[in-house]
């Protein structure tokens, strides 16, 4: 009963973070106001207030938490994945070190992410105009849904290596 407890609460997190995604990747092309013919995402370079939108938090809990920051031609998302203890730490450190030194082949993936947040995801209206935008918003809950199943199986393999060498260890005793 508790896993479908828990079960129930990712759904209508991820529901959640999927709704206001989808509402959020209404982007249109817009050119700098302040640089004549240049095309920069407005959520990054900030330089007009009344072009970035109220930034949306989604929170399953303290430490699970999504950040949707929407401007006119550009979306930033921000994900705090769960952390229980310090083995996961380590891995969700490891693990998006990893992902993020391979952004190039993630076309919406940022090479930084936001203070606070473990990774970032940046879609500009050029996404938006040659992706699918149901896609853009499946492969981010996908990738929620998946990273936390990654994470879960490197734990588990890191404490069977450490019992194996343990036994090993003291079998010499």
């Amino acid at each position: 009963e508790l896993d479908n407890k828990m079960a129930k609460t990712l759904a209508s997190y991820l529901g959640s973070v999927r709704s206001s995604l989808t509402a959020a990747l209404c982007l249109e092309n817009f050119s700098s106001q302040l640089v004549e013919r240049h095309n920069k995402p407005e959520i990054e370079v900030g330089g007009c207030k009344e072009l970035v939108l109220q930034p949306l938090m989604v929170c399953r809990n303290a430490n699970e938490r999504v950040l949707i920051e929407a401007s006119i031609n550009s979306v930033r998302v921000s994900i705090a994945i769960k952390q229980a203890d310090e083995i996961e730490k380590i891995l969700v450190k490891k693990f998006m070190r990893f992902l993020m030194m391979r952004a190039e082949n993630f076309f919406v993936l940022r090479r930084k992410p936001i203070a606070g947040y473990d990774i970032s995801f940046l879609i500009t209206n050029f996404h938006t105009e040659s992706m699918y935008k149901h896609k853009l918003v499946d492969f981010v809950i996908q990738f929620m849904e998946d990273i936390d199943k990654e994470i879960s199986e490197m734990k588990l393999m890191v404490n069977a290596r450490a019992r194996i060498c343990a036994q090993q260890f003291l079998a010499t005793f």
